[in-house]
């Protein structure tokens, strides 16, 4: 059971079918069901569809595989089951293995410091910190540290309030593996 109430179009205001239309003609997909939860309160829903500005932003720097990669590493650590499975899909559909991708040292690092961030962000060794220095300028460093805040936000978001993982996405668990959220 959702903890959260999940929309439907019929039944949204004249401003929340406002901004399910824009999200759509932005960014094309679909409302899924966190989205479809989010539209219940407008400014939320906003807030949270940052992430695409944020995403769209980070891309021309690392390029959209690595947004997945980094944005998969964060999610899968929180055990966040709705974010990881999206990434999953994202990254299963590009022919990727997201349990064993075959990336670039670059890509590593991201992966690591996105499982840094979701499993203990006050515990980042020195080390760490000084590879992510010479590997990605200043500026870059400030926009994935602001976009890893808004996927763990997102995650908290989804696992807190119950949502369950959108049918579409069944078939992208990891193997074994039967939730389907919202319990």
């Amino acid at each position: 059971m959702t903890f959260l109430p999940i929309t439907t179009y019929e039944s949204l205001d004249a401003t929340a079918r406002a901004a399910s239309d824009r999200q759509l003609e932005l960014h094309g997909g679909r409302i899924t069901n966190m989205k479809a939860t989010l539209l219940s309160h407008v400014p939320s829903f906003d807030a949270y569809m940052q992430w695409y500005t944020l995403r769209d932003a980070l891309v021309p720097f690392i390029g959209e595989r690595a947004v997945s990669l980094f944005s998969y590493a964060i999610s899968d650590e929180n055990d966040c089951l709705v974010c990881s499975v999206f990434f999953r899909k994202i990254l299963i559909d590009n022919g990727e293995d997201p349990d064993h991708p075959n990336v670039t040292e670059a890509e590593q690092l991201l992966i690591d410091f996105g499982r840094a961030i979701a499993r203990t962000p006050s515990a980042i060794e020195p080390e760490f910190y000084a590879r992510l220095e010479s590997t990605f300028n200043p500026q870059l460093r400030v926009l994935l540290v602001a976009f890893a805040g808004q996927m763990v936000a997102t995650n908290l978001f989804v696992t807190v309030g119950k949502v369950p993982l959108d049918e579409v996405l069944y078939d992208y668990r990891k193997p074994g593996d039967e939730r389907t959220g919202g319990d």
